[in-house]
């Protein structure tokens, strides 16, 4: 059976995702595809030409699964903004490629600096742009009280963020953590929301 490029670096993401860049071997890659380590250096002629190939994999899976900023949905109601943040946060929490892409980052963040600025875009930077666009665009339609929504994107990401990397290191709690989310947009919607006077 032929092993191609892409099934190559899925496997070089889930072995540094486990044990980082120092820990990670060639040999263990190759048998976890039930390939030779010989078979592996035909696609790739190092260790380092492997990892910098997964980093703009990973960089490409990001781009193409997570919204950029310039392609959001505004919501046009509360409802739809709670029904679009949860089917985001399921995503993140349940795709294999992004667990192994988050637990990968955690780990090299501190080795490497490419990686540390990696974590700080897609952990913080990327999350909070497109809740700042998403909250200047439903201030816009009058759904929600205008507000500093550079601030708004922080105080409502950052306990997301938290949750999701409290679900990383604690997996057995997902449900109680999805049930701490949800009801943190919940409220999030009931304190910004423009209401009706009658």
């Amino acid at each position: 059976m032929k092993t191609n490029r892409e099934e190559i670096l899925k496997a070089a993401l889930v072995e540094f995702s486990k044990k980082g860049y120092e820990g990670a071997l060639l040999r263990d890659i190759a048998a976890s595809l039930g390939i030779t380590k010989p078979a592996l250096y035909k696609h790739f002629e190092s260790k380092e030409a492997l990892w910098n190939e997964m980093i703009d994999y990973v960089e490409r899976y990001y781009l193409e699964h997570i919204s950029a900023v310039s392609n959001i949905r505004i919501p046009k109601d509360w409802e739809e903004f709670r029904e679009l943040s949860l089917k985001q946060i399921q995503f993140t929490l349940n795709d294999d490629m992004v667990m192994n892409i988050r637990r990968l980052l955690t780990k090299e963040q501190f080795r490497n600096e490419k990686m540390s600025a990696f974590a700080t875009k897609y952990f913080i930077t990327n999350n909070e742009q497109r809740y700042q666009k998403i909250f200047e665009g439903m201030m816009e339609i009058g759904i929600l009280k205008q507000r500093n929504s550079k601030i708004l994107a922080f105080q409502f990401t950052a306990p997301v963020t938290v949750m999701i990397h409290l679900c990383d290191r604690e997996p057995d709690r997902k449900q109680e953590i999805m049930d701490k989310i949800e009801a943190h947009i919940r409220q999030f919607s009931l304190d910004h929301e423009v209401r009706s006077i009658r």
